[in-house]
């Protein structure tokens, strides 16, 4: 095993064998003179702190944009960073991205900036489409300004296209990933520093072996939850596994019947192939967190933080997906509703992980509906989530699954609704009688994000859109901004 921890930050090798493997991206940066990546909020929401993470994504994107605050240095092994002030050519000459904000003059007060030009660093160099308003909405969602409006930035976004990538950019690209290859030899990370102790194995059988042997240890994917563990909760975490150098947990693969979503699959990874199947998750996805989160976020992580607010869940759940766990060599297969135990509690043996996320494909594209309840369209906790697979054949309802996130304790299904649905004819007067049974499934609890009241009506109310919306002529998924 290494002993360090070694990547690439703006072209030149790094290896860390003397910080904290909790210490952030965001903090080394700073602690290395490079203070043009700023922090807002230290929890993934503003975007100040974007840069660039290239490399070691086992067959996804070779280059996006990631926040720097909840990234984690013991996660960099084998990665290329890229930070503001490294886009400049020789001479000073401006990349097309920083080009076009000057001219457009797409700055304010300036700190945000930065980070807003990574984002469109990364999809001037991915070629990512730039010119549409809603993609660049898109692609600027994680990123916040507190100025003014975004008119400026959107011209900028739409003008850097306008501008060829520089022979200087992509050699330098071309140069981090020839390092990169000798760099990320696939050995396994044996860190520690100050009390701390971090693991980053290569295969599932190394992650097997390592959590029987130490079944306390606190297991990092994207660390959009974890790291907020630190950045906001201050806790110490002494023992670290970090699974995102495990090809095996990466891959996304589909046979005639299932779906099978390995638990390290990033949001941005799984999003096509989900979407693809089923427009509604798409959207859903897309919704979920910004850019820049679904980058680093994974959907088997989120599971198993057992979040009940958790929007995919919801949508898994009436999909009927199963859960591949496994603890050393023995794997079983658990339904995803059955997971969710309690608040705050799973059913996860000690030392036992999710290896995949078992999809069954006999769902058609236009029966799943979902739908995100906030008080924003981008970068907020759900109210209310909820999903509906519906099937109607005959004019009669043949199956009905539902299922809500924010309306208990877990994610859970509306098993009374469900019932009092199948069977019946798919009308106005079944969906009448149905609606009361919600209150027999669900006695939602009042917080910040909405009244138990509010949550009850909206519940009932958009099992009432579903089949309004299924008299109406086919049309896009709904959950698109405009």
């Amino acid at each position: 095993m290494s002993d360090a921890i070694s990547f690439l930050l703006n072209g030149e090798m790094v290896s860390l064998r003397d910080v904290s493997p909790t210490l952030t991206l965001y903090q080394l940066l700073r602690a290395r003179g490079l203070t043009g990546t700023k922090e807002g909020c230290a929890e993934g929401d503003c975007g100040a702190c974007t840069v660039a993470l290239g490399g070691n994504t086992k067959g996804g994107p070779a280059l996006q944009a990631v926040n720097s605050c909840i990234l984690l240095v013991g996660m960099l092994a084998g990665r290329a960073v890229t930070t503001v002030e490294h886009l400049q050519g020789p001479g000073g000459e401006l990349h097309p991205c920083q080009r076009a904000m000057v001219e457009c003059h797409g700055s304010q007060c300036g700190f945000c900036t930065p980070g807003m030009v990574m984002s469109l660093y990364v999809a001037h160099a991915t070629s990512a489409p730039t010119t549409d308003l809603a993609d660049i909405n898109d692609l600027l969602a994680g990123n916040l300004c507190r100025c003014t409006g975004y008119g400026p930035i959107i011209a900028a976004a739409r003008a850097m296209r306008t501008h060829p990538e520089p022979a200087w950019t992509t050699q330098r690209r071309r140069a981090d990933a020839a390092a990169l290859t000798t760099l990320d030899t696939g050995t396994a990370i044996d860190y520690r520093h100050g009390g701390q102790h971090l693991f980053s194995p290569t295969t599932s059988d190394q992650l097997a072996g390592l959590l029987l042997d130490h079944p306390t240890a606190t297991i990092v994917a994207g660390a959009t939850d974890v790291g907020l563990w630190i950045t906001k909760q201050f806790r110490h975490l002494p023992l670290l596994i970090h699974i995102g150098r495990i090809a095996e947990l990466q891959t996304i693969t589909r046979n005639d019947a299932t779906l099978r979503i390995g638990a390290g699959v990033t949001y941005a990874a799984a999003h096509g192939a989900l979407g693809e199947l089923w427009p509604d998750l798409g959207e859903l996805i897309r919704r979920l967190g910004s850019p820049l989160i679904r980058n680093s976020g994974t959907i088997g992580g989120n599971i198993a933080n057992g979040s009940p607010i958790g929007d995919m869940a919801p949508a898994l759940i009436v999909l009927r997906a199963t859960l591949v766990l496994r603890r050393g060599n023995v794997r079983r297969r658990l339904p995803l509703e059955a997971f969710f135990v309690g608040y705050g509690r799973q059913d996860r043996q000690t030392s036992e992980f999710i290896e995949a996320i078992e999809v069954p494909l006999d769902t058609r594209a236009t029966e799943l509906k979902c739908h995100k309840i906030s008080k924003r369209f981008d970068q907020d906790v759900s109210g209310l989530c909820g999903a509906f697979n519906i099937r109607v054949e005959g004019g009669r309802i043949t199956r009905a699954r539902l299922a809500f996130g924010g309306m208990a304790g877990t994610p859970k299904r509306a098993v009374a609704v469900e019932a009092a649905l199948v069977g019946q004819p798919w009308t106005s007067a079944t969906i009448d009688a149905a609606v009361p049974k919600f209150e027999d499934d669900f006695t939602p609890l009042s917080d910040l994000r909405a009244s138990a009241a509010y949550r009850l009506l909206v519940a009932k109310n958009l099992l009432r859109r579903v089949f309004l919306e299924s008299t109406a002529p086919a049309a896009a998924p709904r959950l698109r901004s405009l």
